[in-house]
């Protein structure tokens, strides 16, 4: 099984999309309007295996070849190369093909240090997200441009397609006394924003603290609207993590990675990740059956059976469900989340447990703990959270960089 993830990762890396020329990524666009204002600097850039052209070239390599000085090379959780698990610590190194050193960002520190940037005239982001507040590369930008301020450093950030869209907005609102890595700023689970214009709102709201004036810079894509799906982008797919395999597994992964928090598995370990989810004491027949019946809009429930190789219940055979998002337009996942939570303790009562301080830490809302854990309507606590969204979405939409067909 491992094989397979593997297999269907690489898969992923290299041939699930050809290269398309209906978008421009951000890095193209530096490449052919910008590239003089990297002339002549030392240029840091902070990326790992999605940093790539639309063609599938490396940015890094297309920099150097074109005369760039790049003197250091910072990489977020999953290392530099993509390759390393969730959660796993990653060390310095040098970069094998360049000789440039790389600097890990998720490791002893999250936040570049003084050290790592005294060689540095400009910091440059180049990374792929997913779109949800708990995938933590937004947060390794916001602290990347919180050091970059302090030094007076400018930080480009080279704008890349939310695979969510640019018009989904859901989920609880991160409170603020439960901020973390995997939840730095007061936004939603699914905050409709690129990462250029996340940027953008970090510095406008005041995000990095009064004192910390970031010089930011970003590259807009071109072709890029805020309607479009992936797919059509005509963009090729490379997994950002080996959990996120595809396209619609980012989709799925904001209504899921809620069962991280639970002792059911949300599908590590096969080559469906976030989109299977089990444990040996669920029925799948009866967990999809019951989904399925609450007649949820945008979405569809299979009964599944896996055996992950890796992470909860790792070599023990499961049952569950495969879920599939029929009609992304009217797809809520904050709906699925707590749905999913009320039918497995409804289901399995004696069984199922969810876990106080990891719902926090996920979710960041410990209103929407209490109201699930107490038994409150879905439909109420559905309210609530579009009601909490309101102001959010007027304020993000200062930062509107791309607008709807």
């Amino acid at each position: 099984m491992r094989l397979m993830i593997l297999g269907l990762w690489l898969v992923g890396l290299l041939t699930l999309c050809p290269a398309g020329d209906r978008v421009k990524l951000g890095a193209d666009v530096l490449l052919e309007q910008h590239l003089s204002s990297l002339k002549e600097k030392r240029i840091g850039l902070i990326t790992n295996h999605t940093g790539r052209l639309s063609n599938g070239e490396y940015l890094v390599d297309v920099l150097l070849s074109r005369g760039i000085n790049v003197v250091a090379l910072f990489g977020p959780e999953h290392g530099i190369r993509g390759e390393a698990a969730a959660g796993e610590r990653v060390a310095d190194a040098k970069d094998v093909k360049t000789g440039i050193p790389v600097f890990s960002l998720y490791g002893a520190t999250r936040k570049p240090t003084p050290a790592m940037l005294q060689n540095v005239d400009v910091l440059v982001y180049d990374i792929q997200d997913v779109g949800a507040r708990f995938y933590t590369y937004i947060s390794t930008m916001g602290l990347a441009m919180e050091a970059a301020a302090e030094r007076g450093i400018p930080f480009i950030v080279l704008d890349r397609p939310n695979p969510l869209g640019g018009e989904l907005v859901d989920g609880p609102m991160m409170e603020d006394s439960l901020t973390s890595f995997v939840g730095m700023y007061p936004l939603p689970v699914v905050y409709g924003l690129t990462c250029g214009e996340l940027a953008l709102m970090i510095k406008g709201e005041g995000w990095l603290g009064k004192q910390k004036e970031c010089d930011l810079k970003v590259i807009p894509m071109e072709g890029w609207t805020r309607s479009m799906r992936w797919e059509e982008t005509e963009l090729r797919w490379i997994p950002p993590s080996p959990n996120i395999p595809t396209p619609h597994v980012a989709l799925i992964y904001p209504a899921t990675c809620i069962i991280e928090a639970t002792n059911v598995s949300e599908g590590r370990g096969t080559d469906r990740p976030f989109a299977t989810i089990g444990a040996p004491f669920v029925d799948g027949e009866i967990l999809s059956d019951a989904m399925n019946g609450l007649g949820l809009a945008g979405v569809m429930f299979h009964p599944a059976s896996f055996t992950p190789t890796t992470s909860k219940f790792k070599g023990v055979r499961c049952s569950g469900v495969s879920i599939e998002v029929s009609d992304p337009s009217v797809y809520e996942p904050s709906r699925i989340a707590i749905y999913l939570l009320r039918q497995l303790r409804a289901l399995y009562p004696d069984q199922f447990n969810l876990s106080r301080s990891s719902f926090l830490r996920l979710m960041g809302s410990a209103w929407v703990y209490e109201s699930v854990s107490g038994g409150e309507s879905p439909e109420k606590i559905l309210a609530n959270l579009r009601n909490a969204l309101k102001e959010y979405r007027l304020r993000s939409t200062r930062y509107h960089l791309y607008h709807a067909d």
